[in-house]
C-alpha cells in the first residue's frame, strides 16, 4: 500500500511538472522546437512606438503571424512588418536578417515574435540558429524581356516607370533594397516650384527667373544652364502630374533650411511616403512589375547600344533582362558609399555621419563608367545641416533660429546649406540648437515623428519659459534671452546683421522647443553626365545609344551646392523625361 502510494505521488508530481512546461516557459528539451498550441502576445518598441503582434503556433511550428498595432510610418516601415514575419514562418527560425533601411523597426517586430514564441514555449536559442542547406550555388539563369527596364525604384525610377507606361510601355524596374523608396521616402517632402498664382496669393513674390538665378548662382554657377532651366521650369507642372495621380501637398507655401526662398510645397503625407505611394498606385494601375531585392549588375552592350541588364536576386540568382527600347538608370547617388565619396572628398570619412538610405551606393556610376559614361561634378557633396537622426519639431527655417553652445547666433539662418555647415562646423562641438516656440509646433513633423516621443527620448527639449530652457540646455539665461530679444526686433524690422531675408514669426509664445544639429553627408550632387533628354553621353561627348539616366545618379543639375527643395523636383521632372524619351 505504501509503495502505491508512493508511485502515485511520483506520477502526480510528474504531471504537474508537465504542465507547467507547458504553460509558457522556455522549451529545453531534445524536442527543441516544439510549441504549446495557441495564441500568443510579443510587443516590443518600434521607431515610433511599440509594435504590438501575435503568433500563432501548435506543436509542431509556426502557423501565423499578425500585426495588431503599430504607429510605423507607412512605406517605410511596409517591408519590416510584411517581410520578416513572412520569412519566419517559412524558415521557421528567427534567424532572419533586419530590412535595410528600417532597422529600428525590424529589431522591434524580431523582438515581439521572439517574446511570443518563449511564452509559447520555444527554445529560443535553438530557434535563432540558421537553419537549412545553403542553396546558394544553385544559381538559375532567368531571362526576362520588356520595352523599358528601369534600375532603382526611387522618386526618379519610379516616375521614369509611371512616364514610360503612360506611353504605352511594358517596363520592369529592379531595386535592390527590399522595399522601393530610396532617398526619396526618407526626405522631408518639400518640393520648390514656382507657382506664381498660389504665391502671390499668399503674399510671396516669385518667378522662374529668380528661381533658376538662385539655384545656378546657389551652386556657384557650375551646373549646366541647360539642365537648370529645365528643372525650374518644369517643376510645376511635375508637382501637377503628381496631383493628377493623387498625390496631396499642404496649401500653405513655405520654406526649407537651405531653399533661399519661400516656394517650398510640403508633402501632405509624411517624409517622402507621399511621393513613393502615388508613383507605386500609379505604376501598378499602369502594369509596371517591380522586382524587389534585386541588384544590377552589369550592363549588356550590344552594338555599341545598350540593351539590358544583367542582376543578381535574393536568392542568387541570376538574372537577364532586356529593354528592347533601352535603360534608364535611377540608383541615387554615393553618400552612403565612404570609400567612393572620400575618393572624391577625402574628409568625408566613416565617422561622419549621413542622412541617405544604406543602399546609396553608387551602383549605377560604376556600371555607367564600365560601359565608357563621363562623369561630372564628382567632387561635390553637400553636408546637410541637421541630421536625420537628430529630428526636431520642424524642417521649416522662416520661424527658426540657429545658436550655438555659448548661445548665441553665428549665421542667417536661410542661407546655403554649404555655408550654414561651415559655420556650424566652427561652432563648439560642431554643433548647435534650433529653437523654435509653439506657434508652428504640431503633434507629427514633416517626417512623421510624433513631437511628444522625441521629447520623451530626450532628442527634443521643452521649456516654459526661456529661463528653464536655457537651463536645460545649459546655456547662460541672459545670453539665450538677449539673442531672442535681438531676433525679435529684427523680426519686426525684417533685418538683421546677419542679411536673413526670410522672417515670419518671432520667438515669444512659450513653451519653447531646442533641438541639438549637426551636419551630415547628404546629397551628391556628381554622377552622370546627360543632355536635355536625360540622355547619358560618352567621354568623348557622344551618346551612349539604348541609355538615360535621372535623379541623383546624374551629375550637372544643382553644380557646387543643391538648393534645399530642388532634390525632389530634380527626380520627379527629369524622371519623367527619362521615361518618355526612351521609348520614344
Amino acid at each position: 500500500m505504501k509503495k502505491f502510494k508512493k508511485l502515485a505521488m511520483a506520477m502526480t508530481l510528474i504531471f504537474m511538472f508537465s504542465l507547467v512546461g507547458c504553460g509558457g516557459s522556455e522549451n529545453t528539451s531534445g524536442d527543441k522546437t516544439k510549441f504549446k498550441s495557441g495564441k500568443y502576445i510579443g510587443e516590443a518598441k518600434g521607431h515610433n512606438g511599440n509594435i504590438k503582434l501575435e503568433v500563432e503556433v501548435d506543436e509542431e511550428k509556426i502557423k501565423d503571424i499578425k500585426i495588431l498595432e503599430h504607429k510605423e510610418t507607412k512605406g517605410l516601415s511596409d517591408p519590416a512588418l510584411n517581410d520578416i514575419p513572412k520569412e519566419i514562418i517559412e524558415k521557421q527560425s528567427l534567424a532572419v536578417d533586419v530590412i535595410s533601411g528600417a532597422t529600428v523597426t525590424s529589431n522591434g517586430v524580431i523582438e515581439a515574435i521572439t517574446l511570443a514564441l518563449k511564452n509559447a514555449g520555444g527554445n529560443i536559442d535553438e530557434l535563432k540558429k540558421v537553419s537549412g542547406s545553403d542553396d546558394s550555388s544553385k544559381k538559375e539563369l532567368v531571362k526576362k524581356e520588356a520595352d523599358v527596364i528601369v534600375i532603382g525604384a526611387g522618386g526618379a525610377g519610379m516616375s521614369a516607370a509611371v512616364a514610360a507606361a503612360e506611353e504605352g510601355a511594358k517596363v520592369i524596374v529592379l531595386e535592390k533594397m527590399p522595399m522601393i523608396g530610396g532617398n526619396t521616402i526618407r526626405s522631408g517632402g518639400a518640393y520648390n516650384a514656382v507657382d506664381v498664382e498660389a504665391q502671390k496669393a499668399q503674399g510671396i513674390e516669385d518667378s522662374i527667373d529668380k528661381h533658376f538665378k538662385q539655384t545656378f548662382e546657389g551652386g556657384d554657377k557650375k551646373a549646366d544652364e541647360k539642365l537648370v532651366k529645365i528643372l525650374v521650369e518644369g517643376s510645376l507642372e511635375g508637382k501637377k502630374w503628381l496631383q493628377s495621380y493623387g498625390m496631396k501637398f499642404n496649401e500653405k507655401i513655405g520654406s526649407v533650411v537651405g531653399s533661399l526662398w519661400t516656394r517650398t510645397h510640403q508633402a501632405s503625407d509624411a517624409a517622402g511616403t507621399g511621393y513613393m505611394n502615388t508613383l507605386k498606385e500609379a505604376g501598378d494601375k499602369l502594369g509596371v512589375e517591380i522586382l524587389l531585392n534585386t541588384k544590377a549588375t552589369e550592363l549588356i552592350v550590344e552594338n555599341d547600344r545598350v540593351v539590358g541588364v544583367k542582376a543578381e536576386d535574393k536568392d542568387k540568382n541570376l538574372l537577364e533582362l532586356r529593354g528592347k527600347k533601352g535603360v534608364v538608370i535611377a540608383t541615387g547617388g554615393f553618400a552612403a558609399n565612404v570609400e567612393m565619396r572620400t575618393k572624391y572628398v577625402p574628409s568625408l570619412t566613416a565617422d561622419k555621419p549621413t542622412t541617405n538610405h544604406p543602399g546609396a551606393t553608387g551602383d549605377g556610376i560604376v556600371m555607367g563608367e564600365k560601359v565608357g559614361a563621363d562623369l561630372v561634378g564628382m567632387e561635390h557633396i553637400q553636408l546637410l545641416p541637421m541630421a536625420i537622426e537628430l529630428t526636431g519639431p520642424t524642417i521649416n527655417v522662416e520661424n527658426s533660429i540657429f545658436i550655438n553652445k555659448e548661445g548665441k547666433r553665428f549665421i542667417n539662418e536661410d542661407n546655403r546649406r554649404d555655408k550654414l555647415c561651415e559655420a556650424i562646423m566652427k561652432q563648439k562641438d560642431g554643433q548647435y540648437y534650433m529653437i523654435n516656440d509653439s506657434q508652428i509646433i504640431k503633434e507629427k513633423n514633416e517626417l512623421g515623428d510624433n513631437i511628444e516621443e522625441l521629447i520623451q527620448k530626450g532628442v527634443v527639449i521643452k521649456a516654459d519659459s526661456i529661463k528653464e530652457l536655457a537651463e536645460k540646455i545649459k546655456i547662460d539665461e541672459k545670453v539665450l534671452q538677449e539673442t531672442i530679444n535681438e531676433f525679435n526686433k529684427a523680426v519686426e524690422n525684417k533685418k538683421d546683421s546677419f542679411n536673413r531675408t526670410l522672417w515670419k514669426n518671432k520667438i515669444e509664445k512659450a513653451p519653447y522647443y531646442a533641438t541639438l544639429r549637426h551636419p551630415a553627408v547628404h546629397h551628391t550632387m556628381g554622377g552622370l553626365k546627360i543632355n536635355e533628354k536625360t540622355q547619358v553621353l560618352s567621354k568623348s561627348g557622344e551618346i551612349i545609344q539604348g541609355l538615360y539616366a535621372a535623379g541623383e545618379v546624374t551629375g550637372g543639375i544643382h553644380g557646387g551646392n543643391r538648393l534645399g527643395g530642388n532634390a525632389l523636383p530634380d527626380t520627379i521632372v527629369f524622371g519623367k523625361i527619362a521615361g518618355k524619351n526612351v521609348v520614344k
